[in-house]
């Protein structure tokens, strides 16, 4: 199962809610009659509509049908199996398969810990426990972070001067 988007709050009255996506095809992941698997598990939601809103998919499924039953549904992640993945970049990553990597500098020094991976429309942000417990924010561009090794656990950045210290 792969994670294709994570519920926020509630929108409106009628049972809609907000989602953060976690797929580079949202407007072939919800169409209208997907079912998603949840996690936690509230058992299986079945998309009813699905539309754009500023830029924010408003999402409605069988059986939520007011804004209390969807302000139940956030932080629920929606899941679909593996083959249903449509085709990913080589150089495409979702969250779940760099969290806990080792973020560290070309010359070996750690930096902190992968602990998030914002997606936005212009530009990614890799989110970075640093060692002292701050976080920091890399823009995940190629330039920033090129080189993810997945069998040694790490993330190689190379930050422009002064934006590790912006977490300070």
């Amino acid at each position: 199962m792969f994670v294709v988007a994570r519920i926020g709050k509630a929108h409106g009255l009628k049972g809609e809610v907000t989602v953060q996506t976690h797929t580079d095809a949202p407007e072939e992941r919800f169409t209208v009659g997907t079912e998603f698997a949840t996690e936690p598990d509230r058992g299986p939601l079945t998309l009813r509509s699905v539309r754009l809103h500023q830029q924010i998919y408003l999402l409605g499924f069988e059986g939520v049908a007011d804004r209390t039953a969807a302000e139940a549904l956030r932080n629920t992640r929606l899941l679909l199996p593996e083959d249903a993945e449509a085709e990913v970049e080589d150089d495409g990553w979702y969250e779940e398969d760099i969290l806990g990597f080792t973020v560290a500098l070309s010359d070996g020094t750690v930096v902190g810990e992968v602990s998030g991976l914002h997606t936005r429309d212009v530009q990614d942000l890799l989110e970075v426990r640093r060692a002292d417990g701050g976080e920091l924010l890399i823009p995940f561009v190629e330039e920033l972070v090129p080189e993810i090794d997945e069998e040694a656990r790490r993330v190689i950045v190379n930050p422009p001067g002064g934006l590790l210290e912006l977490g300070d």
